[in-house]
């Protein structure tokens, strides 16, 4: 997808940050990392919190990085005081198992639609290795009270 800026408006790394910080993002210690005028990527670190018993990163971990990425994304693209982002649908592949580090997400748009939005979501580890694939699906619905 060519696109120009995608954003509303401006976003700084802080304000993005701000809403990491709250929710289970916050506990997952994920964090906007970069953002470009088509992209944002995040970073979380492999810990207990997000290991399954093998010691490696669970599955879910990845979703939950993939789906927080893209909502997100999604929640920057639109008019805040007129739109909520939620999730419709979400798939991931599990490429590559990781102990320890820092797995970056890159969030790319697939589709930008006045109702909906698709993300193409790429995982990475510290050394570029695919990690996980994912692509979320957004629904752009008129604005809910926040929690």
């Amino acid at each position: 997808m060519k696109t120009s800026n995608i954003w509303f408006r401006t976003y700084t790394l802080e304000e993005i940050n701000h809403i990491f910080a709250k929710f289970m993002t916050g506990y997952l210690e994920i964090k906007a990392t970069t953002i470009t005028e088509d992209s944002l990527v995040v970073s979380m670190p492999i810990s207990d919190k997000v290991r399954q018993p093998y010691g490696i990163l669970h599955g879910g971990a990845s979703v939950v990085l993939a789906e927080s990425v893209g909502s997100v994304a999604s929640a920057l693209v639109v008019d805040p005081d007129k739109y909520a982002a939620v999730g419709m649908e979400i798939n991931a592949n599990h490429l590559k198992s990781v102990r320890e580090g820092i797995i970056h997400a890159y969030c790319t748009p697939l589709h930008i639609g006045k109702k909906s939005h698709v993300w193409d979501i790429k995982i990475k580890n510290e050394n570029e290795d695919l990690i996980c694939v994912s692509r979320l699906t957004i629904a752009v619905i008129d604005k809910l009270p926040l929690a």
